[in-house]
């Protein structure tokens, strides 16, 4: 599908630090922007850019934990702007530390925005879309979901079921003229990871250095207009790694030491806090 002006994008996680970038860069293909923040989010500030540039952009604060919210969502984006075109699933959490640690709530809310919203608002804009024989979703996952990092469980888990979920989709409607893609970043240099790095007090390590949101969004734009599956997104390229790991998961734990993945997840989770008993040892 080409994205061209006047179709209509629905972009969750607008107000975070990719999901401006995402706007901005959309903004310039001329499409009408539904912006969904999740509550307390300055979205105002942004849509009010856009509109100043002569961009249709709707805010909407949104609670996407909550089913009602997300039927609302979509509901909303219809009224204001028409069916969707392009819905792109943004919207992310991270609750980092040992998994022994966090709370049922806070699981639950890393599966819920991450996973089951996307899965949801997926859904409920599908059927249209299957009418229309256009239109396309796009999920933005984690490299976390392809190697599971230490103190990474929740998160891990919600973007490894969101690849599994967008290649299952195109598998069920294929040729139906609707397409999806999952966009596979490593860190990304924007809020979520400049929020870990500044808790752990140090960069990702050099091997998985981060990449700029501009090449994510870049990454976007080819997957939704070559109809592409998945993209993976690192500075350095790790298919090899992946397809390694393929063969060998066990693997896995091992490689993400040696690399100084473990250890950096670590000092973000530790940070500030005095170790408890029964504390897994460091990695």
């Amino acid at each position: 599908m080409q994205i061209q002006p006047g179709q209509t994008v629905l972009l969750t996680g607008a107000s975070g630090g990719l999901g401006s970038v995402m706007a901005r860069a959309l903004a310039d293909r001329g499409v009408r922007l539904f912006l969904v923040a999740h509550p307390g989010a300055r979205l105002e500030p942004l849509a009010g850019e856009l509109r100043a540039r002569g961009v249709v952009a709707e805010p909407c604060i949104a609670d996407l934990r909550v089913p009602a919210e997300r039927h609302r969502v979509v509901e909303e984006a219809r009224r204001r702007l028409g069916p969707v075109d392009l819905l792109i699933n943004n919207a992310g959490v991270e609750h980092n530390g040992y998994y022994h640690e966090l709370s049922e709530a806070e699981i639950e809310e890393v599966l819920s925005v991450n996973l089951v919203a996307a899965m949801m608002l997926t859904r409920l804009v599908w059927p249209e879309m299957l009418e229309r024989r256009r239109g396309h979703v796009v999920n933005i996952a984690s490299l976390a979901g392809k190697v599971g990092p230490a103190f990474q469980e929740p998160y891990a888990a919600s973007k490894a079921g969101l690849i599994a979920f967008t290649h299952a989709l195109r598998a069920t409607y294929e040729g139906s003229g609707v397409g999806a893609s999952v966009i596979v970043p490593g860190f990304v240099e924007a809020g979520m990871y400049e929020r870990l790095k500044a808790q752990a007090g140090r960069p990702a390590p050099a091997l998985l250095g981060a990449v700029s949101p501009a090449k994510v969004v870049r990454a976007l734009f080819r997957a939704v207009e070559r109809n592409l599956a998945e993209v993976v997104v690192t500075r350095y390229p790790v298919r090899p790694l992946l397809a390694f790991l393929q063969l060998a998961p066990s693997a896995s734990t091992c490689l993400t030491r040696l690399f100084g993945v473990n250890a950096f997840f670590r000092a973000a989770a530790v940070a500030g806090k005095p170790p408890t008993p029964g504390s897994a040892p460091e990695s």
